[in-house]
């Protein structure tokens, strides 16, 4: 089931909540009905669509809720990941401190703050000439921080400052 499917299987409120019932322990319609306060005709309707979305199973034993729908939907419905980095290991800093084109925090290793350091110079060209304010809308876009990173740009040789203009080294 892709994440599309699912998400509208539980969208409607009696659907969602029959479910939860169920994963908590609910096993009939009447017991679920007692658990949400749902009527039981509409329980009923609501348990068939769950079972026919694959989200309820029927048994002797009463209803179960099938939970690994959930990480299947994710990890098919996951598009493939382009890497950072074609090093895995420098791939494995970056996926650990980049998140949807923004930096989520500063490494503490230096090494590993060098790693995502030279990532982020890349948003500079080389031999020209940023004025501080260009450098600090550029960083922004990467963190809010943007004078420790342009700090740190600095520091690790990254980037020159002359007269309050920058250059990538």
């Amino acid at each position: 089931m892709n994440a599309d499917l699912l998400c509208g299987s539980l969208a409607e409120p009696a659907r969602l909540r029959t479910y939860s019932a169920v994963v908590l322990g609910a096993r009939t319609p009447g017991e679920i009905a007692d658990a949400t306060g749902l009527d039981t005709g509409v329980v009923g309707k609501a348990v068939q669509r769950l079972i026919k979305a694959g989200l309820l199973t029927a048994s002797p034993a009463g209803l179960s809720a099938v939970e690994d729908v959930f990480k299947d939907a994710v990890r098919t419905g996951r598009p493939e990941r382009e890497p950072l980095d074609p090093d895995p290991s420098r791939d494995a800093v970056l996926r650990a401190f980049i998140r949807d084109g923004r930096l989520t925090g500063f490494p503490t290793v230096p090494a590993k703050t060098r790693i995502v350091l030279e990532y982020l110079v890349n948003s500079f060209e080389h031999g020209r000439a940023y004025p501080e304010a260009e450098v600090n809308a550029i960083l922004n876009a990467w963190h809010d921080d943007h004078a420790a990173l342009r700090r740190d740009l600095v520091d690790f040789q990254l980037m020159t400052r002359t007269d309050g203009v920058y250059t990538r080294t």
